[in-house]
């Protein structure tokens, strides 16, 4: 028998205060554990809701520390209820709070703290740092272990955050997010997980949360079964746009078996001709030039 792992998205509105997150998050874990989830994923910033005050006095009145009481609340209940949460929060942080997730596991360990690299710094988020790395950690789900990285949101338009993910030996990628998912967002999901053969599961605000429309998915990154023909549609869940508390699971054994027969990830990249990735004095033009500065 494959082993599946069950991941659970909260897609719910969030509450007027941090008390009322807290109790609505932890009541929506206890539905997820009871559908047999084996990690529940928040969408982005769980804490307030994905609100950015762009006065500093206000946006720091919101921040929490990553050891605050309401992170410490899942940590418990990660514990209690043997399964593991990806809780997020506008966490505390100078000069300015950082947009982050932090993982617990089924003992209550934390596993994993992320902070958003690829800010919207366009948008609301130019109040905020960005996060400094890409991170993976093992998840032991009891039955097995995936090793798991996450981006939040934006990071999600970067092939280099997933890239990045995968080099590190990610096979998972678990995204918070907070914006509409439409047709292209989608499509830049769909790209990542076949690109990099690795699953991605995102978990988005539902219908009704200001600019937002759920759709939460996970892609699990096979496009198409060895020895079989034809190709395979890689999302195997999309939620609607309603509020709920969905599970979807993923087939981690044929992942691993896609991964070590087929030609993606990093089978035949040509690391030495890319440079100019990495070169921070190079810039593009959008409809010019390319320019070396």
């Amino acid at each position: 028998m494959n082993m599946k792992l069950k991941i659970a998205f909260i897609q719910l509105s969030s509450g007027t205060d941090l008390n009322e997150n807290l109790a609505k998050g932890k009541s929506a874990c206890i539905e997820a554990k009871e559908k047999g989830a084996d990690i529940a994923l928040f969408p982005e910033m769980w804490s307030d809701g994905y609100e950015l005050p762009q006065d500093e006095t206000e946006l720091k009145k919101l921040a929490i520390r990553k050891d605050s009481e309401f992170i410490n609340e899942f940590k418990a209940l990660a514990a209690e209820l043997e399964m593991a949460i990806g809780i997020t929060l506008l966490e505390e942080h100078e000069p300015a709070p950082l947009n982050s997730v932090v993982f617990f596991d089924r003992t209550g360990k934390e596993i994993l703290h992320y902070s958003k690299v690829q800010i919207c710094a366009f948008a609301d988020e130019k109040v905020l740092c960005g996060g400094d790395d890409f991170y993976v950690a093992d998840l032991d789900f009891g039955r097995g272990t995936i090793k798991f990285g996450s981006m939040i949101c934006f990071d999600r338009e970067f092939p280099e955050s997933a890239r990045i993910l995968m080099l590190k030996g990610a096979e998972l990628i678990l995204a918070p997010n907070a914006c509409p998912m439409e047709i292209n967002r989608l499509s830049a999901l769909r790209t990542r997980a076949y690109e990099n053969m690795v699953a991605v599961a995102t978990c988005n605000y539902p219908k009704g949360h200001p600019d937002c429309n759920g759709r939460s998915t996970l892609f699990d990154g096979v496009p198409w079964l060895r020895g079989e023909p034809g190709n395979r549609d890689m999302c195997v869940f999309e939620a609607p746009g309603e509020p709920g508390v969905y599970v979807a699971e993923l087939d981690v054994d044929q992942l691993r078996q896609h991964r070590s027969n087929d030609i993606m990830g990093d089978k035949y990249r040509r690391p030495e001709k890319y440079g100019i990735l990495s070169d921070v004095n190079v810039k593009g033009v959008i409809g010019g030039e390319f320019v070396h500065w």
